[in-house]
Order: structure tokens, then sequence, then C-alpha cells
């Protein structure tokens, strides 16, 4: 499967993607540290440094788009600006890039305050505007403590572009000490 990662940060989707034989026909990501540990991690950098001057009609067609987008505006540790700041718009990139190439899957990934931020709100607007694009979106809260050495919880949205086929992945049981 050929992928795109949008806000590709050190490359963690890559090196996920990657180890399951998918194939990355382009990443972006415009902060200068995080460009230069995915050169260490790749011996390249990301291909686009920013995703507003991403025109989606020059991309390789691709399956499925990947994108851990700005987390700054929703977290409890930020000052949860949510759509008032521009880290919290870049969504709405990711949204541009899929109505134009239309992708199979999205792998889309953020913080539990996503779910919270505005009551609610912020994360309907993102589900509505992936159903506005044709996308059937499903969803888990999910604790890397149970796959890393932290205790952090995030938000995983999967979208399948309807009629273009799909199996559900949600929900998966999480491993803990309990019931292992």
């Amino acid at each position: 499967m050929k992928y795109f990662s949008m806000f590709s940060g050190i490359g963690g989707f890559e090196i996920a993607m990657n180890k399951a034989g998918h194939t990355c026909i382009g990443a972006c990501e415009w902060d200068k540290y995080a460009r230069e540990t995915y050169r260490k991690n790749f011996g390249y950098y990301p291909e686009y440094e920013d995703a507003k001057k991403i025109d989606p009609r020059e991309l390789p067609d691709f399956d499925c788009l990947c994108a851990g987008f700005p987390c700054q505006a929703f977290s409890m540790a930020g000052k949860r600006l949510g759509f008032n700041e521009s880290r919290g718009t870049v969504f709405f990139e990711i949204a541009r890039v899929v109505k134009e190439k239309q992708p199979r899957l999205l792998f889309l990934e953020n913080v539990k305050g996503l779910l919270s931020h505005e009551g609610g709100k912020t994360f309907g607007v993102i589900l509505n505007t992936l159903d506005e694009l044709g996308y059937d979106v499903e969803w888990q809260l999910l604790n890397g403590k149970n796959f890393l050495p932290q205790n952090r919880e995030r938000i995983i949205i999967i979208g399948h572009l309807r009629g273009r086929g799909g199996r559900k992945i949600f929900p998966l049981r999480e491993t803990t000490e309990k019931n292992n």
C-alpha cells in the first residue's frame, strides 16, 4: 500500500508503516528539529516542509493518508485555543489534500483533549468534515503505556472512503497486565 504522511514529526508513522511493508510516497514536516531527526532516521528530509504549500494535484496517488496533526491547540497542557490558533487549523490542510486525492484510508492521531475540546464541538467538526468528504470514520482512545514505556493517551481515527470497502478496525483490545 502506498501512503502519504503529513505532520510527520520524526517519522513515527513511517517506521510503523514501513515495517508493515507499505511504501511512503512523500512526507511533510515543518519543525526544523523534527526534520533533522527524520533525516537521521531515514537518510533524507521530508519532501515537503509546509502543509499549506502542498499542491495535492502534484502528489502521486496513494492509498492511505497518515497524519499526527499538531496537538498543542487541543491539549490540556496547552492554551486549548483549538481552531482559533494556526496549529489548530492545520487539520483543514489534511481535508484539502484528502478532498483532491481521495485516498482509500485515513490514519490520524491526536491527543485525548481533542475529544473534550469546546465540549466535544471541535471533534464534531472534524468528524463532520470527514463525513462530508465521503469517509466513514471510527475512532478509539488508546493508551501508549500498553505498547511503550510511557502513559500517553491518544485518539486514533480511521477513515474508510465510502464505497471503497474497508473492515472495521475498532475496538482494539488494549493489552494490560490484567488481561495478559
